[in-house]
């Protein structure tokens, strides 16, 4: 790898001599060129002078700064390189701190430090010292025309270098997050645990650029005159359609699981789900009550309960009128009896 920096690690009165080299490399990326529409001519970016229009080559071009009076300063990379900062070639190391310490938003962009020429020994020095106390080195070094704040820290047995950004370069979080009242309840927090657990650990490992294999894919098929490959119809958004939240998440959970049902809330707000589903059921108790009854075994039985009521009710007219006649005979029957019998004397 190419060294885009070459210096010393200053640790103290201990001299490392390295070269800095990237971390990052094949990038994800399909390169594209300018072309002209007509003919598929390449568009290329001349540089030309804008005093005498003259095309300059890379070595008749050097570095200036132009003031608000229009003077011109030109400044070469000696000059730069004889700048009188302790940084222009040292990573100076002004202190330490805990390596979980550091805000992920301010990491930059990573480097390796490889030793240079003697410098293999105080370079695992330092590196088993960083790793033992589980700490991180904040320095500050000048690289391609400005100066950087930077993170040395441990990864494997490789020291690594990451630009910070200045406290100044970091944006305020301020008219960020939202602005308006919202309530999260217990129950909606316990189903995103749910499908944070269902999700699973990730591992970084595991993911491919598709995008990129998609480009690729299209840019063949058109080399090759084959039609492209079509993409499906994208799921409509939600956009700014107010939906259930607690619907998406159960339903979310069961597609990560699955089709396992998701847990049903606990605490207060089941006791709210619950009485919220109340009223559902009372309806259809109140629609089973107001049905009229249904042909077969519940009709039969309520036909016979009919017929067993007019029996019933057929049998006690009988008996009373049974009742009244045994009554009306009983009389005639006395009356005629007190008829035969004499009258008593008085006297």
């Amino acid at each position: 790898m190419r060294a885009v920096w070459k210096g010393a690690i200053s640790f103290g009165l201990v001299s490392i001599p390295v070269k800095v080299v990237s971390a990052i490399g094949g990038e994800h990326t399909v390169k594209f060129h300018q072309m002209h529409r007509k003919d598929q001519g390449r568009v290329r970016y001349r540089k030309v002078c804008e005093l005498d229009g003259e095309e300059l080559a890379p070595n008749e071009i050097v570095r200036g700064y132009e003031s608000s009076d229009g003077r011109v300063a030109v400044v070469t990379d000696d000059d730069l390189a004889d700048l009188p900062l302790p940084t222009a070639r040292t990573i100076e190391v002004h202190g330490f701190l805990a390596a979980d310490d550091v805000d992920p938003l301010r990491l930059g962009k990573p480097y390796y430090l490889t030793p240079d020429t003697s410098g293999a020994k105080p370079y695992v020095l330092m590196r088993e010292a960083l790793r033992r106390s589980d700490k991180a080195a904040v320095a500050k070094l000048a690289m391609r025309g400005h100066e950087i704040l930077a993170l040395v820290r441990v990864q494997e047995d490789v020291l690594v270098l990451h630009q910070l950004y200045w406290p100044d370069e970091i944006n305020s979080t301020q008219g960020v997050a939202p602005t308006e009242r919202v309530r999260v309840t217990d129950a909606e927090l316990d189903m995103a645990d749910t499908l944070i657990d269902a999700l699973g650990t990730a591992d970084l490992a595991e993911y491919h650029d598709e995008y990129q294999a998609a480009v690729e894919e299209l840019v063949t098929a058109k080399l090759e005159g084959a039609a492209p490959v079509e993409a499906e119809a994208p799921a409509e958004e939600a956009g700014g359609k107010v939906i259930d939240l607690m619907a998406a998440l159960r339903q979310s959970v069961e597609e990560a699981t699955g089709g396992r049902a998701a847990p049903e809330p606990k605490g207060a707000d089941a006791k709210k789900t619950a009485s919220k589903r109340a009223p559902a059921k009372k309806a259809a108790g109140r629609g089973a009550a107001g049905a009229k009854p249904a042909k077969g075994t519940g009709a039969a039985k309520s036909a016979a309960g009919r017929s067993t009521a007019r029996k019933t009710a057929g049998g006690k007219a009988a008996n009373r009128s049974g009742t009244a006649k045994s009554g009306a005979q009983s009389g005639k029957s006395g009356t005629k009896t007190a008829a035969k019998r004499p009258a008593r004397k008085t006297g």
